[in-house]
């Protein structure tokens, strides 16, 4: 930030010769619109330093030659201008102020003010913070997401972009250190966004310089190692060029060729990427040739070829072999009489769309490792991305440039038209926040400070009592924005609310955070259940003077699995005491029925005797006669089911479905005791089968369900039912003769309005 103003003794950089440069590309309004605002600022910037010792003046008048250069509009330009005032003149201060600003230049340039304002803001809070809190890949994608978010018209991020980069011209051409958590920001932040929107020769020139900074000696090595100074290598190259274009012009190939030299740190970073030395390297220039189609692909490099002396092994075509990312274009490194090499890339005009904006896009491949580049570009902010590339590469002069946008009309200016028909919020959007440590978190849009905390952590979510949102305290149901700080206030030990699961009172935005929350009450009336059914099943053995038998054993016995599943069938009434007693007493009977000890439903049906009364389940144990078989309550098999047999002790073969839980329990458990078994004549009897109904609390739902069966004729025996918050839960236990009346009865529910059902 600027420190307080001094006389000086230069004169302004705002001066005539200046205002024509930086005007270039403009109408008269959009030169106008500059002149007025390097008027406005030229007074409170006179004499004003950077903390650095950079003359705030002549920064952004720098920032505005770079802003000229990529074509930005007078607004861009006007706004960099205006940014760089210090807070205490006011101009972003009061609301006086802000209209003022508002009736000299217009809303846009406000707004673009404001906006950068905040992504100042943003940045010395991240510098603030603690490195370590923001270390990782992740978290600097983040960082790059936020900056995007925050920046609602991408216009500020090119104000950043050549904000960061006059900034290490200026320390570089005053031979002044940099910084270098700025440098390392630079290269972790600023040079990864700039390469994602294709702004090269902004990534380039930045990542050489912030290289300089972090890596003295390595950039001082590699440099003294390159043959050529870079004006050379750049002369070499357009030599190069030159004589390709003769040679295609000759053979009658329509073709665009650039090229452009390898930078100092694009050649340490394959260096060390792929272990070579600086003699193995073949491109460090490099030539881009497109073309109308891949036939006049293969004349080119044949062309190239026979030009220049090909090296062997450094010849890829991925034209007839993509990419996996689906990238096609042809790579080969030539050598010219002097034993130069370089690189040369033939693509169609197809293939460069692709590769430039596409999922193979440079960026993609590059910076995603072994992912190559199958991220495809769905999200808004890969949308905006995409937008803003096609902005920049947009040549104005072209007669189909509004094309690239898709916009029905399009203005003389490429920069206002793309503001207009740039990507607008997104309800699926998403926004970024910052832990005090400026760790940031991505949270769905309309996120509070409750899904904040549990996406830090669920127990810190169970805890959330209050929390402070750019140190103000603010109530749990507030909606945050990106780029806000959020500090968590939690009590030492607690739940959740279930007031936050009421959607009307919007405490929650993520469904995650209210599963979290689900989960926990669901925990909470699990073990009540248990709780409760241990302490009615302990009272019953205690009737029965059994207070010394092994519970698990028990439990095992009634055909479950653990003991705690055998608690909560007791505490929701789905299993009959009386069981235990048939189990523990001689001389009770046989535990048959596991009916549940409620009254009958409607009844449907032609009275045909029910497995559960007759106790003949119609099922064969395969290599034993006269067994006693009984059907399983905890998955009701019927027929046509796929079945299997578990020998029980007293109580003959249980019969469970081969897909149940409890059975895969027991087997794994004690396998000796499986048995096979199938179905034998099964004549007309009547299984009980159970139906889980999920559905909408609407009035009439249960005649509606009841009809359903009492059209099929399917008797009712049994109705359990349970409703929270609008749901209702129902499991019917009906009584059919095969599989195919089971598939006629759920299809006839599931088309009911607000209806689930399948089987229980």
């Amino acid at each position: 930030m600027p420190t307080t103003a001094t006389p000086s003794s230069r004169s302004s950089p705002f001066n005539d010769e200046w205002l024509v440069q930086a005007s270039t590309g403009l109408d008269h309004d959009g030169r106008k619109l500059l002149a007025q605002a390097a008027q406005w600022v030229s007074h409170p910037l006179e004499g004003l330093l950077a903390k650095t010792g950079e003359s705030m003046a002549e920064h952004s008048a720098a920032v505005v030659h770079i802003l000229a250069e990529l074509g930005t509009d007078a607004a861009t330009r006007a706004s960099a201008l205006i940014t760089v005032l210090p807070v205490t003149t006011g101009i972003t201060g009061a609301a006086t102020s802000q209209e003022a600003l508002r009736k000299q230049f217009g809303s846009e340039v406000l707004t673009l003010v404001q906006g950068t304002r905040a992504l100042l803001r943003l940045g010395d809070l991240a510098g603030q913070a603690n490195d370590n809190a923001a270390h990782g890949s992740d978290q600097k994608e983040m960082q790059r997401k936020m900056l995007l978010a925050m920046a609602a018209d991408l216009r500020i991020v090119l104000m950043r972009l050549a904000s960061r980069l006059q900034s290490l011209r200026w320390h570089a051409s005053a031979k002044k250190p940099y910084p270098v958590s700025l440098a390392r920001e630079t290269m972790e932040l600023y040079t990864p966004l700039a390469n994602r929107l294709g702004i090269w020769q902004l990534k380039w020139e930045m990542e050489d310089l912030a290289f300089r900074f972090l890596e003295p000696e390595i950039y001082k090595t590699i440099a003294r190692q390159l043959e050529e100074k870079r004006v050379e290598r750049e002369a070499f190259i357009a030599a190069v060029v030159d004589a390709l274009k003769h040679a295609l012009a000759d053979a009658h190939i329509a073709a665009e060729v650039t090229g452009r030299p390898k930078h100092i740190y694009s050649i340490w970073n394959k260096m060390r990427i792929k272990n070579l030395q600086f003699n193995q390297l073949y491109d460090l220039r490099a030539l881009r040739v497109i073309v109308e189609d891949e036939r006049a692909c293969y004349g080119v490099l044949a062309l190239a070829h026979s030009l220049w002396t090909p090296v062997s092994d450094e010849f890829d075509d991925y034209i007839s072999r993509p990419k996996p990312n689906g990238y096609r274009s042809l790579h080969t490194v030539v050598a010219d009489a002097e034993g130069r090499t370089f690189e040369i890339q033939i693509r169609t005009h197809e293939m460069h769309q692709f590769a430039e904006y596409g999922m193979a896009a440079h960026w993609l491949y590059k910076e995603s490792g072994a992912k190559g580049g199958k991220v495809a570009a769905t999200g808004g902010y890969d949308q905006k991305l995409a937008w803003m590339r096609q902005l920049l590469a947009w040549d104005k002069d072209a007669p189909d440039s509004a094309s690239i946008l898709a916009e029905p009309t399009v203005s003389a200016n490429p920069v206002r038209s793309a503001k207009k028909a740039g990507p607008t919020t997104e309800p699926g959007e998403h926004i970024y926040v910052m832990t005090p440590q400026a760790r940031v978190i991505e949270l769905p849009a309309g996120g509070t400070p409750v899904d904040f905390a549990y996406y830090l952590h669920t127990d810190l979510g169970h805890r959330c009592r209050g929390a402070r949102v750019d140190g103000q305290m603010v109530p749990l149901l507030t909606r945050l924005t990106t780029g806000q700080t959020v500090e968590i206030i939690a009590a030492k030990s607690g739940g959740p609310s279930r007031d936050w699961l009421n959607s009307q009172l919007g405490f929650l935005a993520s469904p995650r955070s209210r599963a979290k929350v689900r989960a926990w009450f669901n925990a909470i009336e699990l073990q009540q259940r248990i709780s409760q059914g241990q302490a009615m099943v302990e009272k019953e053995l205690q009737r029965l003077g059994k207070t010394a038998i092994n519970l698990e054993q028990l439990a095992q016995q009634l055909d479950f699995a653990r003991a705690d599943d055998l608690y909560v069938a007791v505490a929701k009434e789905e299993f009959s005491l009386r069981h235990i007693d048939h189990l523990l007493v001689p001389g009770k009977g046989k535990a048959a029925d596991t009916t549940p000890a409620e009254p009958e439903a409607r009844v449907y049906g032609s009275g045909v005797a029910s497995v559960v009364k007759t106790g003949k389940s119609g099922v064969l144990v395969v290599g034993v006669d006269s067994l006693l078989t009984q059907l399983a309550r905890c998955c009701r098999p019927a027929p046509p089911d796929l079945i299997a047999g578990f020998v029980t002790r007293g109580r003959g073969v249980s019969i469970h479905r081969y897909d149940c839980a409890s059975y895969t329990a027991l087997a794994e458990r004690q396998p000796e005791r499986l048995i096979d078994v199938a179905w034998g004549d099964t004549g007309e009897a009547l299984y009980p089968v159970d139906i889980s109904i999920h559905a909408q609390e609407r009035n009439n739902l249960l005649r509606d369900l009841s009809e359903v069966f009492a059209k099929l004729r399917l008797n009712v025996v049994s109705v359990n039912t349970h409703s929270r918050r609008s749901l209702a839960h129902m499991v019917f236990t009906i009584e059919v003769k095969n599989g195919e009346q089971i598939g006629r009865a759920l299809t006839a529910l599931n088309e009911l309005s607000g209806v689930s059902a399948g089987r229980h």
